[in-house]
């Protein structure tokens, strides 16, 4: 019975998900793992964990597929499901020790959330894709985001899902109303906090607008395949670009102020004399891009960029990606990935950024996060802190297929939206882009596999939020935090066990 709870939690968890609107299915998933998880052994808490995890990252990560196609198998899928969800079990572990201390439900909480923090960076730069918190681009927990960045998100629903679990447990054991404050208080204290902060939220233009163009110039689903095809991008983007040119002298749209390419929509020369056809579709429009592509400085170094590149003067200051992807932008364990696919032989590694994403353009600063690093404080962050006042996530999502990869990311944009106090343009490939309002808001859309541009004005923000300021420290506090709780109750047992023996 714990078993199915624990996987049915997973499930819930992922029907949450965007692009669903069900929001509020989350803390119902927390309630029934923790249930499950309640006064159990740190085995039995292992295994639950593993339920939970493999019932939320299966259907969660099912775009893998699409990527990889039918030669590679299920296993790739099911592998890296399998990694993420003993995170999980190592966490169901720790949940069901701390389950026997006084709070439990808050401890729960922490242990959990601290299983985040250590899968967001270990190993190989962490993998925080399925954090709890980026299931919440909308509802009433999402202002809470603005104070204490995704870990006071993440913890307001598990705390409110694990206090319905601890509030229905004591009232069915007969337990005295003051036994039941706490769960009472964590079922209601997160949802009234989420909803009293909705004033924090502004979206105010502070150092005026910005007209922003996003550019989508669609290609073809061909998974993998597509990383060997570049030319179908730059073409697609090009093409797509001479359109709003000619839209823009037609009158039948505003003429931006920038424009935003995704990422690695063409290869990028050193030399800009080099490509004088990009240089003419920029010219055409008379803006400031931001061109996403791969930087090859020479055979062996390879970056991941996003250059500025303005109509008069040509390319201008550039940022390379931070956080690449394990496995498809550099290849860890090389010798052993060998052994298991030939296709690491045609992977040169990419060469790592080493500093923030605050580029210069059209007289404000824009923050970039390329493609997944916008789940990385340690990267928006610090581009806002750099002076950001709009966030720029370009993203090449055409390798995932027509699934829910992109509404995934997207749901990570929107929470970054509200956690740092920024508008953000999403600029993807084939879908989906979007222009996002600092209050998490989706003003335009694109669809999937479709060309597209985006034109719409942005208000400028300069005021930094709480969980701005605060920076990585809410991560360090939930960590510290849950192993305090893991020693205690540790401890606590181990005096038990002495003193039942002497």
């Amino acid at each position: 019975m714990r078993m199915a709870a624990a996987l049915a939690g997973g499930g819930i968890l992922y029907a949450s998900y965007p692009p669903r609107t069900l929001w509020y299915l989350a803390p119902l998933a927390f309630a029934l793992f923790t249930a499950a998880l309640r006064h159990r052994s740190a085995r039995g808490g292992f295994v639950y964990g593993l339920c939970f995890g493999m019932g939320f990252m299966l259907p969660l990560l099912t775009w893998l597929q699409s990527f990889l196609g039918a030669d590679f198998g299920p296993f790739p899928w099911v592998g890296l499901s399998l990694v993420v969800s003993l995170y999980m079990a190592i966490a169901g572990a720790a949940m069901a020790v701390v389950s026997k201390l006084r709070g439990a439900p808050i401890w729960m909480s922490l242990v959990f959330l601290g299983s985040e923090v250590l899968r967001t960076y270990f190993p190989f730069d962490g993998f925080p894709w399925g954090k709890v918190a980026f299931g919440q681009p909308e509802g009433l927990f999402l202002p809470l985001a603005a104070i204490g960045g995704t870990m006071l998100l993440g913890f307001a629903v598990i705390a409110t899902g694990a206090g319905a679990a601890e509030l229905v447990a004591r009232w069915r054991a007969g337990d005295r109303r003051r036994a039941l404050v706490l769960p009472v208080a964590l079922l209601v204290l997160p949802v009234v906090a989420g909803a009293a902060s909705w004033p924090l939220i502004s979206t105010n233009a502070e150092a005026g607008t910005r007209t922003v163009a996003i550019i989508q110039g669609n290609a073809p689903d061909d998974g993998i395949n597509l990383m060997y095809d570049t030319p179908i991008l730059r073409r697609n983007h090009i093409a797509a670009t001479e359109r709003l040119a000619a839209d823009i002298r037609a009158g039948k749209v505003a003429k931006p102020d920038i424009v935003v390419w995704p990422e690695v929509a063409t290869d990028l020369d050193p030399d800009p004399t080099d490509d004088p056809e990009l240089s003419k579709a920029i010219a055409d429009v008379g803006v400031p891009f931001l061109i996403g592509g791969r930087l090859i400085e020479n055979p062996t170094t390879i970056q991941n960029v996003v250059q500025v590149w303005d109509p008069r003067s040509g390319p201008g200051p550039r940022y390379a990606k931070q956080k690449l992807v394990p496995f498809a932008e550099f290849i860890p364990l090389r010798t052993i990935s060998a052994a298991v696919t030939p296709f690491v032989a045609d992977t040169r590694d990419m060469i790592p950024g080493d500093k923030p994403g605050a580029l210069p353009i059209d007289g404000t600063t824009v923050g970039v996060a390329i493609c997944y690093e916008v789940a990385y404080e340690q990267v928006v962050g610090d581009a806002v802190r750099a002076g950001a006042t709009m966030l720029a996530i370009p993203t090449n999502n055409a390798w995932y297929g027509p699934g829910e990869m992109s509404y995934q990311q997207l749901a990570m944009s929107r929470v970054a939206a509200v956690e740092y106090g920024r508008a953000v343009a999403v600029s993807a490939t084939s879908g989906v882009s979007a222009i996002v309002q600092p209050d998490g808001s989706v003003t335009r859309q694109s669809e999937l596999y479709t060309a597209a541009t985006l034109v719409a004005s942005v208000p400028l923000r300069t005021t930094a939020t709480l969980a701005t300021r605060l920076g990585g420290w809410p991560e360090w506090v939930v960590s510290a935090a849950g192993l305090a709780a893991l020693a205690i109750a540790i401890g606590s047992r181990l005096r038990r066990r002495r003193a039942n023996t002497t």
